[in-house]
């Protein structure tokens, strides 16, 4: 049985790919930071026999994801990249620790996660990596400029990792989600939210179990002729 490793695996998103995984046969591990609570929960869910481990990491600092790497195993025939975590401001609001935060969480610890585990993948011929991106990576968005450029980055390496992985049978791809229904975007009003329903072609916000269904169809043999592809999960509103 195939054994996944999820970044990000405490969050809404990252907790439901987590249970569609097992659902869909594959050990799974997951890394969080803050919610414990939330990570043994998810271990209650999944399948006596499929856990593969929980793993804290503070991804915000070098020092931090050195430690991470310290602490798991390498041997993963996949990872799925889905830290969240957001903010809206003002370019000139945002002071330059926030955007190391930012660039450490999706940037750098994608670079060194994905380089750590690459070996392995490349020995066993094998392996799929999927990136949970953003829709404003592709499309950018007013007060979150910084945000926006993170999640154009992790496009962007995507794909060119894709081509240099694909030799070796590596498949390496990203999801877009749009406007899903989170904790984080229950925080809108009921009149942003319809004025945002009104823009979503199909009328509503999608689910995290939408995403999750998306990220385990790219990373089983299903998709097995996909790669370097963005997957636009998002109502059709981009």
């Amino acid at each position: 049985m195939k054994k996944g490793l999820i970044i990000g695996g405490s969050g809404e998103i990252g907790s439901q790919i987590a249970k569609s995984m097992a659902d869909a046969g594959i050990n799974v591990g997951v890394q969080y930071h803050k919610n414990a609570d939330v990570v043994q929960e998810l271990k209650a869910d999944v399948p006596e026999g499929q856990w593969a481990g929980s793993f804290f990491g503070d991804l915000s600092t070098q020092e931090g994801i050195e430690r991470f790497l310290a602490s798991i195993s390498k041997e993963w025939e996949m990872l799925v990249f889905a830290p969240g975590n957001h903010s809206a401001k003002l370019i000139q609001d945002v002071s330059f620790e926030e955007m190391d935060h930012y660039y450490h969480i999706h940037v750098k610890a994608l670079w060194m996660i994905s380089q750590a585990l690459i070996p392995s993948m490349v020995r066993e011929q094998q392996g799929s990596i999927v990136v949970i991106s953003s829709v404003w990576g592709e499309e950018g968005a007013s007060t979150e400029a910084i945000y926006s450029s993170v999640k154009g980055a992790q496009i962007s390496y995507v794909k060119a990792l894709a081509k240099e992985l694909a030799p070796s049978k590596i498949r390496v791809n990203t999801v877009t989600p749009g406007f899903i229904s989170t904790k984080m975007n229950a925080q809108l009003s009921e009149e942003e939210h319809l004025n945002i329903y009104n823009e979503i072609p199909l009328g509503r916000p999608g689910t995290s179990r939408e995403v999750a269904e998306g990220v385990v169809f790219l990373l089983k043999q299903q998709s097995s002729y996909i790669t370097g592809h963005t997957l636009r999960i998002n109502g059709g509103w981009f």
